[in-house]
């Protein structure tokens, strides 16, 4: 199941059905059948409140617009996606991008490291890059 909490003030996600739709076939497309999909919770947030979560779980001290908590096992994709709708702001400004594609692909990005991909080197990024491209063509809204 794929649920989402706001925890953004002003903040709505529309389209729940064509979101799960869409993250499922990107699932599906790596291989899994729908009895993989176990729990996921895409949680929106803020910058301070996804610094804390950094600080507190990872000894981060900065800012990021995603954090992925990734409790899959062999048989079920699972997971908490907490992300910062102030950085993706942020960022699709920064990037010449419309907020909800930049929020697409920091989704994405998520259920990507869900999926064991990594982004810790050149190489991986190259390549989780090309996978973030390939599910946003995915997309049907």
């Amino acid at each position: 199941m794929i649920s989402y909490i706001e925890n953004y003030k002003g903040f709505k996600i529309k389209n729940r059905k064509k979101y799960s739709t869409w993250i499922k076939q990107v699932i599906f497309s790596h291989g899994y059948s729908n009895k993989s999909i176990g729990d996921i919770s895409i949680v929106f947030c803020t910058d301070e409140y996804l610094l804390n979560i950094n600080i507190e779980f990872l000894k981060h001290n900065y800012y990021t617009d995603i954090i992925t908590f990734d409790y899959s096992t062999e048989k079920s994709i699972s997971g908490d996606l907490l992300i910062s709708i102030d950085s993706v702001k942020k960022n699709s400004q920064l990037y010449n991008q419309k907020f909800e594609d930049e929020l697409h692909r920091v989704i994405i990005h998520g259920i990507l490291h869900l999926l064991k991909f990594d982004d810790k080197n050149a190489e991986q990024k190259s390549i989780m890059r090309q996978q973030e491209e390939r599910a946003l063509l995915l997309r049907s809204f």
